[in-house]
């Protein structure tokens, strides 16, 4: 291809379907960018989570940080599928690309007031904003792909009619109430349900693989950000080290095996069909959300060892322990088909989260959960070494 007509292929390109078993297919370097803004939005919600437990909160908050986390994992989720496949990546996509993420930093502008006093109003037009530009893309993809075309038509009308709901929601009283949100969010789901029965569209599975473990890492990594702030402000705050010493090293043990156990997943291989791809990629909502959730919950117990915050010291052990056991937990179920779920070795897992709960009741309930996350990472790399070695010898 020449010059000339590669520059004016990057001006436009016929939104046609890629193929799902392209070669060498990986993130690009929009979607990093996509991913990195997104995680801005992640670490306000999860600051103003922290906010809501530390003030003793803790129903207002869980409830406002759930709510607040849809609109972010929602809007990154749709993107991420829809770009495996139909990433043209012409000048008209890269513009719509970052419409969404100019919302996705409105949406970080407006976390805080939603989730600690109720106002969606902000946070409602940066998810509206993100989805608007969705719409338009699902038209593009519409005009170029006759094969999918009543897909793609699916899609856009689907997404206009609830984007209309969340500008309605607002014109309600109270802005509606957790109801109205609830329905919207059910129509939210609903949709690729509804518009993928018109035809399959062709995303990627190492591709959808790959994107979902770099916004894993990039989350975990925002749970060190946190983490380590917390720490800075307690030694500013004149705290000893010693008085934190366990917390650090707990929260980097557990943070480490997070990491570790996500990686140590086949992830491809659970994405063989639609239903199986479904459960997939909305059961990482809980995977996201608990993990941003850990870093909250480290930066407050960082702060309540200093005697900052209205918790006890088990409510605060908690706020730590329980999105570790919900992260174990999720990762455990997606990663896994149904009849490895019986298997006597694989109950390590469940065993571990118990313990984790557990270690609330413990004098050092962070540093116990890190060990003991450290330990299931031990024990799977021993259990998946002597399967290798019994498959080998059969």
């Amino acid at each position: 291809m020449s010059q000339s007509n590669s520059t004016a292929g990057a001006w436009h390109r016929p939104m046609v379907a890629r193929l799902s078993g392209e070669h060498h297919r990986t993130a690009t370097p929009l979607e990093l960018f996509f991913d990195l803004c997104f995680v801005v939005a992640v670490a306000q919600a999860a600051a103003a989570f922290e906010h809501e437990l530390a003030e003793g909160h803790v129903g207002h908050g869980v409830l406002g940080y759930a709510l607040v986390f849809f609109a972010i994992w929602w809007a990154w989720m749709n993107f991420t599928w829809f770009a495996s496949a139909y990433d043209t990546d012409d000048v008209p996509y890269r513009l719509l690309t970052l419409v969404q993420i100019t919302g996705a930093l409105v949406i970080a502008a407006g976390a805080a007031e939603a989730l600690e006093h109720d106002d969606f109003t902000v946070i409602t037009w940066g998810y509206v904003i993100m989805r608007l530009a969705m719409v338009t893309q699902w038209l593009r993809a519409a005009y170029s792909d006759p094969e999918r075309r009543r897909c793609c038509l699916r899609y856009a009308v689907g997404i206009l009619v609830v984007q209309i709901g969340w500008v309605a929601r607002l014109a309600l009283p109270g802005d509606g109430g957790l109801a109205t949100f609830l329905v919207l969010v059910l129509a939210e789901l609903a949709v690729p349900v509804w518009a993928e029965t018109a035809a399959n569209t062709t995303w990627h599975p190492h591709h959808i693989a790959e994107r979902y473990g770099l916004f894993t890492i990039i989350v975990l990594g925002e749970t060190i950000t946190a983490a380590t702030t917390a720490v800075r402000a307690a030694l500013d705050d004149d705290a000893a080290l010693g008085d934190i010493a366990t917390l650090v090293v707990g929260g980097v043990l557990t943070v480490f095996a997070l990491w570790w156990l996500y990686f140590a997943q086949n992830a491809p291989r659970r994405l063989t069909t639609l239903r199986t791809a479904l459960l997939w990629g909305y059961g990482h909502y809980a995977v996201f959300a608990s993990a941003a959730a850990v870093g909250a919950g480290l930066a407050l117990n960082v702060a309540h060892a200093t005697g900052h915050g209205h918790l006890t010291d088990r409510a605060a052990a908690l706020a730590y322990t329980v999105p570790v056991a919900v992260f174990l937990v999720m990762v455990w179920l997606l990663h896994h088909r149904a009849a490895e779920l019986r298997s006597r070795t694989d109950l390590v897992h469940p065993v571990a989260v118990l313990a984790v709960l557990a270690s609330v009741f413990t004098p050092a309930p962070i540093l116990v959960t890190g060990i003991l996350t450290a330990a299931l990472v031990a024990a799977t790399l021993v259990l998946t070494w002597r399967a290798e070695k019994a498959a080998a010898a059969a």
